[in-house]
């Protein structure tokens, strides 16, 4: 596989170092190449996932992917792309947080395999042992203050604040890349366009400390994802899309995808899905032609989730979708209707001995019992998919999905949870 120009031809290359030699590289035969990931949560978010299947790519190619977590970088903070200063964790979070995230990148890479085995690090077991003056003479030297301060990820922060502490976090990264390339041979770094600085300032280092023996050293990276209309990709109105279900629900990663806008779905499904470009460009057709049926937004949807979450949680989010936008409630369990609803409003009843009325007062669907005798009467009230018009309806006669558990609906989109003591 030429792995460059499945790179290229999927959009997935923004900069990258001497072209020439890099293909040539690539061509000779297996190299090794890293890219970090520091522990700023307890889980990535699909701001990550890029990265991460790009080292996937590469492995599948026949190369050998470094998955670095930053248990040493975490504790300091990256400027790149921050308005202001990050605020510092305590160790033992980070520590946590890293062996988490090493835990969700396992999932991505393979690390058995005999072909070709991916490696995990981390760099706090360098970083963690320095001692200041000998890291300051033998590697700080070799950093120029003015090629520093004309970073990219520097500059931009330098009339709105930037402390020495992540002003030198370009040198702790410069540092990761000599230490791999020292002990697993590690010839290249990826990650985001933010990175380039960073990346570059690591190729220097190691040409300045390799003595007479200069190394080609290579660097790459892949765009920022963007979406069409300007949202931050990765954020929805309920916060951050997660990796790990517990944050957020397979359900909900589903429909994030099944979002996508139709300028963006042809570009995701090429950054984010393994499908051919041949495939790829059948759905491409059916964007243009029949956009109504969304086939390539439900297919990145599904391939996402698989790839993520595995086979059984992609049925059940799409057991979850099917029943709330096209009927079938009754066919979920309490488990799926927690998750489907997770992030609507919900109330507990203690006592099904009141009326409709009240039912709704009491789970915040209205504000009044007036309003609520008028979304009844006006036929806007829907529990368990069925119309509700009659105002004198008892909660005692509405029968509960699994038992317990009413789903009102009122208007088009706008849902409520009751659960039952």
């Amino acid at each position: 596989m030429d792995i460059f120009k499945e790179l290229q031809e999927r959009g997935l290359i923004y900069q990258h170092t001497n072209e020439e030699a890099l293909r040539k590289r690539l061509d000779s035969g297996p190299m090794t190449l890293y890219c970090g990931f520091d522990p700023t949560a307890d889980s990535l978010h699909i701001g990550s996932l890029l990265p991460i299947l790009v080292l996937k790519r590469f492995q599948l190619a026949g190369h050998i992917p470094i998955a670095l977590v930053g248990g040493g970088t975490g504790l300091i903070g990256d400027p790149s792309g921050k308005a202001a200063e990050r605020i510092l964790n305590p160790q033992e979070v980070v520590e946590q947080w890293a062996s988490k995230i090493k835990d969700q990148l396992g999932h991505f890479l393979d690390f058995e395999t005999k072909e070709s085995p991916a490696i995990i690090a981390n760099n706090y077991d360098w970083l963690g042992s320095l001692q200041v003056i000998e890291f300051l003479r033998d590697i700080g030297k070799n950093f120029p203050l003015g090629a520093m301060l004309a970073k990219d990820a520097v500059e931009a922060r330098m009339s709105k604040g930037i402390s020495y502490t992540e002003f030198s976090y370009m040198i702790l990264q410069s540092y990761d890349y000599l230490k791999l390339n020292e002990v697993y041979g590690c010839e290249m770094q990826v990650g985001g366009s933010d990175q380039w600085g960073n990346i570059t300032a690591g190729i220097d280092l190691i040409r300045r400390t390799s003595g007479d023996q200069v190394k080609e050293m290579y660097g790459l990276t892949m765009p920022l994802v963007t979406k069409s209309d300007g949202v931050k990709f990765g954020k929805t109105e309920s916060g951050t899309v997660w990796l790990n279900a517990e944050k957020t629900s397979p359900y909900k990663f589903y429909q994030f995808w099944m979002n996508t806008d139709d300028q963006d779905v042809i570009r995701f499904l090429k950054y984010f899905t393994f499908l051919s470009l041949d495939e790829i460009a059948v759905l491409a057709e059916g964007v243009e032609k029949e956009p109504e049926k969304r086939k390539a937004q439900r297919t990145l949807a599904v391939e996402v989730t698989k790839l993520v979450h595995g086979q059984e949680a992609l049925e059940r989010a799409e057991k979850i979708s099917s029943a709330l936008f096209g009927g079938g409630l009754t066919n979920l369990t309490s488990a799926e209707l927690e998750e489907g609803f997770s992030d609507v409003p919900s109330a507990t009843i203690e006592s099904p001995e009141i009326g409709l009325v009240d039912l709704l007062i009491k789970g915040e669907v209205v504000t009044s019992k007036r309003l609520a005798r008028e979304a009844i009467e006006n036929g806007a009230i829907y529990i368990n998919d069925i119309r509700y018009t009659d105002v004198e309806t008892s909660v005692s006669q509405l029968e509960r999905l699994d038992g317990k558990y009413l789903v009102i609906r009122r208007g088009k989109k706008n849902y409520y949870l009751i659960k039952f003591k």
